[in-house]
């Protein structure tokens, strides 16, 4: 039988296991050094880990770190007919809307993108009023972790936002929430934040963090794009979209495909980008 105490001796991964949980941390740097070890030695994958640290994480973050605020909120006035707002109701594409009775601090409540359905059934008595769910509201400095766990019980996917003074401040929805936990999350195009802002990977593309300027992409990858409107990738690619992109979308543009690696309800985190010049020779060839 194989000696632990042997120099040769390999630990299993139960044994190793069993080291990092008994050893015991003392707070919350010492906890997070351990989830870290654990990674490194393959014990916890790095979704595992991403999604352990957000919810650690969501404990000290409040609603005001993470909300929609004010100026960005879509709303719908209760004075526009259904024929008014449904196209901004179709071009958002949100599932929930508050909706505000001349500005907004003034909210009446919610409604429910699907309930305008009945408009397209010609429902003599369709009415936006006798639609609309009771609006949440809740204070800028309320916990995110607290905020997670009331949207559960309750069942309520937004919240508005109000400041000291009771006016609107802006919106949080749960999907702002779990972000926090999973929107980070490394997976096999993100790299260390210590780590250069653009990185070639194997195939000849670059993998840029949104933050990056442009000047430097610019000097990087050949390109001429403008920083007169802007100043990082995040702000370019976003005009482009002309609407805060979702991972997995793309754009093409000056002879580059940008497709999104990361982003939130707020910004764009990374991007991959291709040169497509090339790709245009050889089908014309």
């Amino acid at each position: 039988m194989d000696d632990p105490s042997s120099p040769s001796h390999k630990p299993s991964w139960l044994e190793r296991l069993t080291h990092f949980l008994l050893r015991e941390p003392e707070n919350r740097g010492e906890l997070v050094e351990i989830l870290h070890s654990a990674f490194e030695r393959h014990l916890l994958d790095a979704d595992a880990l991403g999604m352990i640290e957000g919810v650690l994480n969501v404990g000290d973050m409040q609603v005001r770190d993470v909300m929609v605020p004010r100026s960005q909120m879509d709303v719908i006035d209760i004075s526009q007919p259904p024929s008014a707002f449904i196209p901004f109701v179709i071009e958002t594409a949100h599932s929930r809307f508050p909706v505000i009775d001349g500005n907004k601090d003034h909210v009446l409540g919610i409604l429910l993108a699907k309930d305008l359905l009945r408009y397209y059934a010609n429902d003599e008595d369709f009415d936006v009023r006798d639609m609309l769910r009771p609006a949440v509201f809740i204070p800028e400095a309320k916990r995110l972790n607290v905020l997670l766990k009331d949207f559960r019980n309750n069942r309520n996917h937004m919240a508005i936002v109000v400041d000291e003074y009771g006016g609107v401040a802006g919106l949080v929805t749960i999907e702002d929430v779990m972000e926090q936990i999973v929107g980070d999350i490394e997976d096999e195009y993100d790299y260390d934040e210590t780590e250069d802002n653009i990185i070639v990977d194997r195939r000849g593309y670059w993998r840029v963090k949104g933050l990056t300027e442009i000047a430097d992409l610019n000097e990087e990858i050949g390109s001429t794009f403008s920083d007169a409107e802007f100043d990082t990738v995040a702000g370019l690619v976003t005009q482009h979209f002309g609407h805060v992109p979702k991972r997995g979308e793309a754009v093409e543009f000056d002879g580059f495909r940008f497709q999104i690696v990361r982003a939130d309800s707020r910004r764009v985190h990374s991007v991959l980008i291709e040169k497509r010049e090339a790709v245009a020779e050889e089908e014309s060839s």
